[in-house]
């Protein structure tokens, strides 16, 4: 019986890790002010006909806390990467050396630090609703079990709602400091 109630534990656990996982990709993908290559990383570039990330036509790098730089491996994707950057809608003006692609990552307004804090709560709240929709799935699961006691599942429900309270601080906790990054000047 400890054995099931273990698995329904276990279950609920890796389903709170993925919402937590999930949750610290999001934040990388908002920009706090200094370049990142993970800001592009939702740029798909035409590459011969089939939407393709950007990372695999293209080297990104940040050479200073400002610029991002993309370097084609193929020098006649320059124009398509170009393209796909400005279609990307990101707010970047892409400039073409002929080799390289640069992007002057402009510092950020009060008023867009305000926006890209509003995100970064969206995406914690998202993630606060994944491990409750897995605590939900567990307290299911272990309501469900026949041969169990009454006191094995109370006990149990208190465990899946202990490891929420855990993963929803961490939530709270990654939520704090990625709003410190974005307000930083």
């Amino acid at each position: 019986m400890n054995e099931e109630i273990n698995f329904i534990l276990d279950a609920a656990k890796e389903s709170m890790d993925g919402a937590i996982t999930h949750l610290q990709k999001e934040f990388v993908k908002i920009r706090a002010g200094k370049a990142s290559p993970a800001m592009l990383s939702n740029v798909k570039v035409d590459y011969y006909g089939s939407q393709t990330p950007l990372s695999q036509v293209a080297n990104v790098n940040t050479p200073d806390a400002r610029t991002l730089s993309v370097q084609p491996w193929e020098k006649n994707m320059l124009h398509e990467i170009e393209k796909a950057i400005m279609n990307a809608n990101l707010g970047f003006n892409p400039m073409n050396n002929g080799d390289v692609i640069i992007i002057n990552v402009p510092p950020l307004t009060e008023e867009r630090r305000r926006d890209l804090v509003k995100q970064a709560k969206a995406e914690a709240e998202d993630a606060k609703i994944s491990v409750r929709t897995a605590r939900q799935d567990a307290n299911k699961e272990i309501r469900s079990l026949d041969d169990a006691s009454e006191d094995l599942k109370k006990n149990a429900e208190a465990d899946v709602q202990e490891l929420t309270n855990t993963y929803t601080k961490k939530i709270d906790d990654f939520l704090d400091k990625k709003e410190v990054e974005i307000m930083k000047v």
